[in-house]
C-alpha cells in the first residue's frame, strides 16, 4: 500500500488535536484550562456528590445577618407579645360582659409575665432581632406594671400592729390557729369564716391576752385597746359577714375598724368568672366605708379579688393597700400551700403602712397577713 494509506506519524504530530472521549469529556463544573489557581477556579468548583444543581445546595443555619426573609422570621412570635402586651397594658379595658372575662384576667394578671421567658426563647430560636424586640417591650409592660411590687418597701417600727385571717370553717384546729395568731403580738386581730359551733374555742384562746372583742356572725375582732359602736354592715347576702366598730387607739385617737369576708368567686365552664354577688358586696361594703364619720379607718378581711380586679374599685380608690405601699412582694395568700394570688388583704384611709407581710400556714386554706401603722 502507499504511505499515504499507513501514515507513520501519530495523529497528535500531525497537528491535529485527539478527539476526546465521552468519560474524558470535562465537566461543567471543572475549573478552567487557566489552572486550579485562575478566576473561574473560585466559582465552579466541583460540587460534592449528592448535590448536583438538581438537588439545590446544603441547607445552612440561619444567620443573624440574613437579609432573605428577615421581617418575616418570628413573625408568630411577634404576634404573640405583642398581643401579650396590648393585654397587660389594656387589661381595665377587656369587657366583663362575658363570664366577667375582664376580672378573671385581672386576678391573675402578674402570673401573664411568665409567658416572657417563654417567648424570648422561641425569638432567639428563630434568630430574629423583631422577635426580641417585641418580647422585651412585653417585658417592658410587665415591668412597669408590677416591678414596684417586688421592691423591699418594709420599714421598721409602726405605732400598731394588725393581723387579719380567713380561718377557714374546716380548720382542725382552732385553738393551734389562734395561738399561732397571737405569737405576732399584734394589737388587732380580725377573723373571717369562723364556724358558729368553733367560736367559743377562739374566743376562750383569745381573750387570754385581747381584753375588748367585737363579733357578727362569722367575723370577729379581738382587740388590746377598747372598742365601741360595733354594728354588723348589710353586705345583702341575709346573714351577717362583716362589721364595724370604733377602737381608742393611743397616738391614733377613735377610728373605724371594719372586718369582711366578701362572698366567694367561682371559675366555672359554663357561666365563666361569677362574681355577682361579691360585686354587690363590694359595692355595699365601699358605701359604709365612704360614710363613716371618722377620718381614719382599715378594713380587714378576705375580699376574694385581688387589687387589680376593677370590680373592687369601689374599695380600692378610698382605701390604700398596706402590701402595695410596704410590703415586699406581691404577698400571695391563697390557696395556703401554694399561693398563687392576694385576696386577704389589709385596706387604710389616714394610716401611714410602715410594712406589710403574709404570715406562714395555718390550718386554714388561706394564709394570714399582717401589718405595722403609724398614724
Amino acid at each position: 500500500m502507499a504511505d499515504s494509506d499507513n501514515p507513520s506519524v501519530p495523529e497528535a504530530k500531525a497537528g491535529r488535536p485527539p478527539t476526546a472521549t465521552a468519560a474524558e469529556a470535562p465537566t461543567p463544573a471543572d475549573p478552567p484550562r487557566g489552572g486550579e489557581g485562575g478566576r473561574g477556579a473560585r466559582w465552579r468548583r466541583r460540587r460534592p456528590a449528592g448535590t448536583d444543581p438538581a438537588d439545590g445546595d446544603p441547607p445552612r443555619p440561619r444567620s443573624w445577618r440574613d437579609g432573605a426573609g428577615r421581617w418575616r422570621r418570628g413573625k408568630a412570635v411577634v404576634i404573640a407579645a405583642l398581643a401579650l402586651s396590648a393585654m397587660m397594658l389594656l387589661h381595665s379595658r377587656i369587657p366583663n360582659a362575658i363570664g366577667n372575662i375582664g376580672s378573671l384576667v385581672q386576678t391573675f394578671l402578674p402570673w401573664f409575665g411568665l409567658l416572657v421567658p417563654v417567648l424570648l426563647v422561641c425569638a432567639l430560636f428563630s434568630r430574629s432581632i423583631t422577635a426580641v424586640a417585641a418580647v422585651t417591650v412585653s417585658a417592658l409592660v410587665w415591668m412597669n406594671l408590677f416591678a414596684g411590687l417586688l421592691v423591699d418597701k418594709t420599714g421598721e417600727g409602726g405605732a400598731l400592729t394588725v393581723v387579719s385571717h380567713n380561718v377557714d370553717a374546716e380548720n382542725p384546729d382552732p385553738t393551734a390557729t389562734a395561738r399561732q395568731l397571737m405569737e405576732t403580738d399584734a394589737d388587732l386581730i380580725a377573723l373571717q369564716e369562723m364556724p358558729r359551733g368553733e367560736l367559743a374555742q377562739y374566743a376562750a384562746t383569745l381573750g387570754e391576752e385581747y381584753s375588748y372583742a367585737a363579733v357578727e356572725g362569722t367575723v370577729g375582732l379581738w382587740s388590746r385597746y377598747p372598742l365601741t359602736d360595733t354594728e354588723p354592715v348589710d353586705l345583702g347576702l341575709g346573714w351577717n359577714r362583716a362589721l364595724r366598730t370604733t377602737a381608742t387607739v393611743p397616738e391614733f385617737g377613735d377610728m373605724a375598724i371594719y372586718v369582711a369576708h366578701l362572698p366567694s368567686v367561682r371559675v366555672q365552664f359554663r357561666a365563666g368568672f361569677t362574681a355577682g354577688q361579691r360585686d354587690d358586696s363590694a359595692n355595699r361594703l365601699a358605701r359604709a366605708i365612704a360614710d363613716d364619720p371618722h377620718e381614719r379607718a382599715i378594713l380587714l378581711g378576705d375580699l376574694n379579688g385581688t387589687m387589680n380586679d376593677r370590680s373592687l374599685a369601689p374599695l380600692t380608690s378610698q382605701l390604700r393597700s398596706t402590701q402595695g405601699a410596704a410590703g415586699a412582694g406581691f404577698g400571695f395568700t391563697f390557696p395556703a400551700e401554694f399561693p398563687v394570688t392576694r385576696i386577704d388583704h389589709i385596706l387604710v384611709r389616714e394610716v401611714e403602712p410602715v410594712s406589710s407581710w403574709s404570715l406562714p400556714v395555718t390550718g386554714s386554706d388561706h394564709r394570714p397577713v399582717a401589718a405595722r401603722l403609724d398614724p
